[in-house]
């Protein structure tokens, strides 16, 4: 009897087989990162003109740019574009305080998969190509996996970021 709640262990192994067999560049999904969203990730970083940028993944071939926020936007901001039926990477550039008081500000990686509405084919594509991603985004040193809008709390997320 499967639970409700996800894939049965025939359908994850299936599901691997089939990437692993069906393609073999950059990563064990075959997934490539577009050279814009490097371009993108050393802007947010360098020039800290962007708040959030989002990534996705087109044609099951290429991880692209998804959506951009001004840096007038917050975290708020950022959890409304995320879509509630398709995985996302993302890069937030998070302004915070310490618990000594210091204001601090830290790029972190996103990898929002959303449990209840996305497929299990897409869920393993973006976890299986997460690494291609991270691989080209040099030197980012917080990481969060959100799987539902709870993960990403201001509290939740803001306590997260002073660890």
């Amino acid at each position: 009897a499967q639970a409700a709640s996800g894939p049965s262990v025939q359908e994850v192994c299936s599901l691997a087989l089939e990437l692993a067999s069906s393609h073999t560049p950059a990563t064990m999904s075959g997934v490539t990162v577009a050279d814009e969203c490097v371009e993108k990730y050393n802007q947010i970083k360098m020039k800290k003109d962007l708040r959030f940028v989002t990534f996705k993944i087109q044609d099951k071939k290429q991880i692209v740019i998804d959506v951009e926020g001004a840096k007038d936007q917050g975290l708020e901001d950022f959890k409304g574009i995320l879509p509630d039926d398709q995985p996302r990477y993302a890069l937030i550039d998070l302004d915070y305080q310490t618990d000594d008081g210091r204001e601090q500000s830290k790029l972190c990686f996103v990898f929002w998969s959303p449990d209840d509405k996305t497929s299990v084919k897409d869920r393993m594509l973006y976890a299986s190509s997460k690494d291609a991603i991270k691989k080209k985004l040099v030197g980012i040193m917080k990481e969060l996996q959100a799987n539902d809008m709870g993960d990403l709390d201001t509290d939740t997320v803001m306590e997260y970021m002073k660890k």
